[in-house]
């Protein structure tokens, strides 16, 4: 019998009882990522349970860097519960108080583990990576790599809470010993941070996926990606007209970066506007049918993820560093997209 969500995850019920009472909290709100989202009212009766009253936020949350800190403010809460997520240091001194619960699987990595071994062939020198949901097992999806006669290598680069862990807009572990390693094993579920490990450190990366006990390669998309991303920089050569946009979610907001990149473009004689959105959407992008390319200082993870679904070429910030004539072409691909 296949596991329910609150088998999986370790979603600390206790604990978030626990620092209600504490805290004294009378509103909280709830904010869960979407994988997670089918246990906000469970959770939300845990919440009332503790003798406050529970809010489910039920927007999109893609990470720590999400926060819904003015829905909190509007709704006069005293406690935002993000689960999933680990602290953002950048975010601590916020207007509402903000309880993180990682939700840690419970959820044996060795048989994919295992699997991923025969994609790594004659490689040696393996860098691990994960999520925090399975920092945990780290230790041991490392015992069955070097039971295998391999070296491994994780990275602790000092900006995330974990050694190994990665976030989809910070793989600095997985740079911090990309020169010590040939290929990169990432575990956990689904290819978005796999890709994200190749981009930012443009080494062979394999997954072994827990949930469902296989094992992959993402090489092959990744280039994929990285040829749109070139073919992007080249038609974005040619605009006349660029939309710079300003990240409004509290994570990913870099308001100084968008006015130097819009001053640089008017500079090359290019016209620049500024759109502080929210929400980054193909759709919200097309109701400005004059612009003609897109700079985003918001997440990069944005534009690499989702580049295809754009009309119009999308930019991260190194990538207008090339249209501008910062850097090359060839830096990108000896340093990373991410």
């Amino acid at each position: 019998m296949s596991k329910t969500l609150d088998e999986i995850y370790d979603l600390e019920e206790k604990r978030l009882k626990e620092e209600i009472v504490k805290r004294g909290a009378k509103r909280v709100l709830l904010q869960l990522p979407e994988g997670l989202k089918p246990q906000g009212p469970r959770l939300a009766a845990v919440i009332e349970d503790a003798g406050a009253v529970a809010v489910i936020s039920g927007d999109p949350c893609y990470g720590a860097c999400d926060l819904p800190l003015c829905e909190a403010e509007h709704l006069e809460v005293d406690l935002v519960v993000h689960y999933g997520h680990t602290e953002m240091v950048s975010l601590r001194n916020v207007s509402v108080p903000v309880l993180y619960i990682e939700a840690k699987a419970n959820i044996e990595v060795r048989t994919a583990v295992e699997k991923a071994l025969k994609w790594m062939g004659a490689w040696k020198r393996i860098g691990l990576v994960t999520t925090v949901q399975h920092v945990h097992m780290l230790e041991e999806a490392k015992a069955v790599l070097e039971a295998a006669d391999k070296t491994v290598y994780i990275g602790r680069a000092g900006s995330t809470e974990y050694p190994g862990q990665v976030l989809g807009c910070d793989y600095g572990n997985a740079v911090s010993v990309s020169n010590d390693v040939e290929a990169f094993l990432f575990v956990g579920g689904g290819r978005f941070h796999a890709l994200g490990v190749y981009l930012a450190t443009m080494k062979p990366t394999v997954v072994a996926d827990p949930y469902e006990n296989r094992a992959y390669v993402v090489d092959s998309d990744a280039q994929k990606i990285i040829r749109r991303r070139w073919a992007n920089i080249n038609e974005a050569r040619k605009a006349r007209n660029f939309g710079v946009i300003i990240g409004l979610k509290p994570g990913q907001s870099n308001v100084q970066l968008a006015y130097k990149i819009k001053k640089a473009l008017n500079e090359k004689g290019k016209n620049a506007v500024l759109l502080a959105l929210r929400e980054i959407s193909p759709s919200v992008l097309l109701q400005f049918p004059s612009i003609d390319a897109y700079v985003n200082t918001a997440c990069p993870r944005i534009v690499l993820g989702e580049s295809a679904a754009f009309v119009k070429p999308m930019l991260t910030v190194k990538e207008a560093e090339v249209v501008l004539g910062w850097k090359r072409w060839e830096d990108l691909l000896e340093d990373g997209f991410v």
